[in-house]
C-alpha cells in the first residue's frame, strides 16, 4: 500500500513541477503525470542506481553534487521515453526540475508520513 501512496504522490509531484516551472517542464495531464512517475522511478530504480555506483568517487569529489547532474540525466531519459505526453526542454530544465522535485517528493512524502521507515 506504501508504494502505490508513494506512486501517487511522485505524480502529484511532477504534476506540481510542471505547474511550478512551465517553460521547461511539460505534462499533459494527469495520465501523463502517472505514468511519468512510474517510468522515472524505474529508470532511477535500473540506470540511476547503476550511474551512482559507477560515479561514486566524482560525487564524493563534488560533495554530492554530481548526484543532480545523474537525476537531470534521468529524467531526460524519460522526457526521451514519454515524449511528447512528459518533455523537458533543455538538461539546464532537467537539472532544476529534478532539484525541484526532488523538494517537492519529499515535502509530499514528509507530509504524507510514507517516508518512515518503521512501516
Amino acid at each position: 500500500m506504501r508504494h502505490l501512496i508513494n506512486w501517487l504522490l511522485s505524480a502529484l509531484a511532477v504534476w506540481v513541477v510542471a505547474r511550478l516551472y512551465p517553460s521547461q517542464f511539460v505534462v499533459r495531464g494527469i495520465k501523463a503525470a502517472l505514468i511519468a512517475a512510474l517510468v522515472i522511478g524505474l529508470i532511477n530504480a535500473t540506470l540511476g542506481a547503476f550511474l551512482k555506483i559507477i560515479t561514486l568517487p566524482l560525487t564524493v569529489l563534488t560533495l554530492g553534487i554530481f548526484w543532480l547532474v545523474i537525476n537531470a540525466l534521468m529524467l531526460e531519459v524519460a522526457s526521451a521515453i514519454l515524449s511528447p505526453a512528459f518533455h523537458v526542454n533543455s538538461f539546464v530544465g532537467a537539472f532544476w526540475g529534478a532539484i525541484i522535485l526532488s523538494l517537492v517528493n519529499m515535502l509530499f512524502r514528509w507530509m504524507a508520513g510514507t517516508n518512515r521507515r518503521d512501516a
